[in-house]
């Protein structure tokens, strides 16, 4: 019988991993329902692992602190549009 040789157990970090599209990481306005609450939204797509759509159209899943990046340009013009037809939305989403 062949002698069996072990070799230590390989660890791999634990990071994210990022699809390499060439695309800059950037923060994204969620489209929400009226009467639903993207936070919310948001840490359920967390929690749950499931896909939700921008504004601009990406879908993905959150995974980051969106504070930490800079915002989605298509996201912010159209929000900015949004705004100017809504008198009662804020300057920036979260508000």
């Amino acid at each position: 019988m062949p002698s069996v040789k072990t070799r230590p157990a390989e660890v791999r970090p634990d990071t994210e991993m990022v699809p390499e599209t060439g695309e800059p990481i950037v923060a994204h306005i969620v489209k929400t329902e009226p009467g639903e609450n993207a936070a919310a939204k948001v840490l359920e797509a967390r929690i749950n692992g499931t896909p939700i759509e921008a504004l601009c159209g990406h879908v993905w899943v959150p995974s980051r602190d969106p504070k930490q990046v800079p915002m989605c340009q298509k996201c912010k013009d159209i929000y900015d549009t949004y705004r100017m037809f809504n008198d009662g939305l804020g300057d920036t989403p979260n508000e």
